[in-house]
């Protein structure tokens, strides 16, 4: 598995049949990204401290400006993968 936190995000969600509405939920918060972005940074020490992976995962990606897209195109891929016959 890669280190990429979107690409591991996006395995787990698909893994547990989520990232169609992980994805919509994405698209429909778009418009909120900034203000994600910015709870990301404020929350992303406290869930360091914490220790929690995962969290810490979505914190970066928050903080990210190109986070939130990555995790669609990985989402998407996913998906992709995941209809493959075989």
């Amino acid at each position: 598995m890669s280190d990429d936190p979107a690409r591991r995000i996006a395995f787990e969600l698909s893994r547990r049949g989520l990232a169609a509405p992980a994805r919509l939920l994405l698209d429909a918060h778009r418009p909120l990204a900034p203000l994600l972005s910015d709870a990301g940074a404020a929350l992303s020490p406290l869930i360091r401290l914490v220790g929690v992976r995962p969290m810490e995962d979505v914190a970066g990606l928050l903080v990210d400006d190109a986070g939130l897209d990555r995790l669609i195109i990985e989402l998407d891929n996913a998906e992709a993968r995941h209809a493959e016959p075989g």
